[in-house]
């Protein structure tokens, strides 16, 4: 199993969701985060100031599924989140070794 984790811009977030859900994948969890890449911040004007922003406010997704689905679902949120332009974001693909479903102790692929 691997997690897929991918941090997006906010308002893509219901587009990769619902292409995820078009593909079975029947669990994700969301946060909202704030972070920076070579994007360096973005520039805001606020009642006719211009101030300089560090942080730019993104979406995590993490989404886990058996190895055998990775590479459709990694397609799938490239394919909902881009735009072109800078800050598109990210994609980490990173082992898991086991889940347990807590309430029938179910473990493993079942447990997704």
């Amino acid at each position: 199993m691997k997690k897929v984790l991918a941090i997006i811009k906010p308002f893509k977030v219901d587009e990769v969701k619902d292409a995820l859900t078009g593909m079975n994948i029947n669990g994700m969890t969301i946060s909202e985060v704030k972070g920076f890449g070579r994007q360096k911040g973005h520039k805001e004007i606020y009642r006719g100031a211009e101030y300089q922003t560090d942080f730019v406010p993104k979406v995590e997704m993490k989404i886990v599924v058996a190895d055998e689905q990775v590479d459709q679902v990694v397609d799938v949120i490239i394919g909902a989140a881009k735009t072109g332009k800078i800050g598109d974001g990210k994609i980490f693909i990173i082992p898991i070794e086991d889940v347990i479903r807590i309430r029938t102790h179910e473990t493993g692929i079942s447990a997704l």
